[in-house]
């Protein structure tokens, strides 16, 4: 396609070619309107001049006869730029004014006419054009006064020659204006397009053209351009989970194939055997626990979970947790502690739970203080010992706050950022059970509601904090389901 085929099928150029349709339509509708208006106005100026003097020329004719209406009539024939006058006897025999010929039967019929007619002192045969008014008077005779259409011809032609040029000036600055915004506009898709077709290509650190303009074009490249970041990301992200995958869980899965073989080549009682399928058994759990919570994070990542999202009471949820994990936190030596407010919360209460059963795991997990923990500081959570973990539900602001404190050894700030990706486990806890996907899954649930996961220091300890935002209108759609809430929201 040649470039002028590609620019005149630009959306561009069409929808100037529209806009200058239906300008120069509106345009020409209003010079139309003007000539009218322009020609109407000279025509209501003749008959009311033409009027005017007819009543006056009939009085000179009443009051003097006809002698002095001849009279008055040769007189003002002679005047420059006079008007048309005739006046005629019964017989239709002209004796006084300055018309040498009429159309055919003007004078036979009273009232107004337009007409062609030479005048007594032109010696060629051109024809002119007037409107003219035929009077009867006493006695049968006739007067004919009119005046000549030149002027309103000659004006109503520079408005037609004015609006023509008009008209013109219009298509060629707007055909002008068109091309050059449809050059302006091809050149950046063009740019667009191009990027776009590296990016398929598999090119994704190719980024649209922004200008500094900020138009359309602009927002949209910004837009797109985020497109490929995240797929960026995600593709790295997915690449890092094959990674972690298949080095984090061969070793699970070869200590599962070197215990069955042990078992088939040394056990010798059904005893020995059972124990090894126990080990087995519990072997293959840790690997459906690791997969299942992939899959949730999968589902929290690419937006799955919104369909199941309700209103709830993030107490609830709270208060729930506390109950689970209170006789799994004692096998440890540590206690659970619940402070919660009637908290209404929008989301999925199922992938919210899960996220904050995995903070608890990992406080009661990692939380423990050490042998040497010093007494608590002054910046510690009042009314904390130093074994107990502090879960707390609360509206601070716009946001919703699941938080879950500890005082353990903590996660030193710089490792924060990367603690929260899959499969990742930091020093400390590489003695401990686990897959490390519990805060990569409450970082993803987190982030499927438009909040945060925030790690913060407890002094000593962690304080991990699930921050979503608070959407209006739950607190009354709650009361509407559950009117004991209504009560203690109150």
């Amino acid at each position: 396609m040649t470039a002028f085929g590609k620019l005149i099928r630009t959306t561009a150029f069409r929808l100037t070619l529209a806009y200058l349709f239906l300008f120069a339509l509106f345009a020409a509708s209003l010079l139309g309107y003007f000539a009218w208006n322009t020609r109407r106005l000279i025509t209501e100026q003749i008959t009311s001049t033409v009027n005017a003097e007819t009543g006056e020329i009939g009085d000179i004719f009443g009051r003097r006869g006809l002698r002095g209406l001849v009279f008055t009539i040769e007189n003002r024939a002679l005047r420059p730029g006079a008007n048309l006058y005739l006046v005629t006897t019964p017989t239709g025999q002209a004796i006084a004014g300055n018309v040498g010929s009429l159309g055919p039967g003007v004078m036979a019929t009273a009232g107004w006419s337009e007409t062609a007619y030479r005048r007594l002192d032109e010696q060629d045969n051109a024809d002119h054009r007037a409107l003219v008014r035929v009077s009867e008077l006493s006695g049968g005779f006739r007067l004919l006064i009119g005046r000549d259409l030149e002027e309103r011809k000659r004006l109503f032609g520079i408005v037609v020659k004015a609006a023509q040029w008009s008209l013109l000036v219009v298509v060629v600055l707007g055909l002008g204006g068109g091309v050059f915004v449809a050059r302006r506009v091809l050149r950046r898709i063009d740019a667009i397009t191009g990027t776009t077709q590296r990016i398929m290509a598999g090119d994704l650190s190719g980024r649209l053209p922004v200008g500094r303009s900020g138009d359309e074009l602009d927002r949209l490249a910004e837009n797109l351009n985020a497109m490929p970041e995240r797929i960026e990301a995600l593709m790295t992200g997915l690449k890092e989970v094959s990674d972690n995958i298949a080095h984090d869980l061969k070793t699970p899965l070869t200590r599962l194939r070197n215990r069955a073989e042990e078992a088939l080549a040394k056990a010798g009682s059904e005893v020995e055997y059972r124990h090894a399928l126990e080990r087995t058994i519990e072997e293959s759990d840790g690997l459906i626990r690791t997969f299942n919570a992939l899959l949730m994070i999968a589902r929290a990542e690419s937006g799955q979970a919104r369909g199941n999202m309700d209103d709830f009471d993030a107490a609830e949820v709270a208060n729930g947790i506390q109950e689970l994990y209170e006789p799994l936190a004692e096998e440890d030596g540590m206690r659970l502690r619940v402070e919660t407010v009637p908290t209404p919360l929008h989301g999925n209460r199922e992938l919210i739970s899960q996220a904050l059963a995995n903070l608890v795991e990992n406080a009661i997990k990692y939380g423990k203080p050490a042998p040497s923990a010093q007494p608590l500081s002054a910046g510690a959570s009042v009314g904390m010992d130093s074994r107990e973990i502090l879960i707390e539900a609360r509206r601070e602001g716009d946001q919703v706050l699941l938080s879950v404190t500890d005082h353990g050894p903590g996660i030193p700030e710089s490792d924060r950022k990367h603690a929260v990706e899959r499969f990742v486990r930091l020093e400390a806890s590489r003695t401990q059970p686990g897959s490390g996907l519990g805060l990569s899954l409450a970082s993803a649930v987190a982030t499927l509601h438009g909040g945060e996961l925030r790690l913060a220091d407890a002094h000593p300890g962690l304080t991990a904090i699930l921050a979503i935002p608070a959407a209006t209108g739950v607190t009354e759609r709650i009361a509407a389901k559950t009117p004991d809430v209504a009560q203690k929201v109150a």
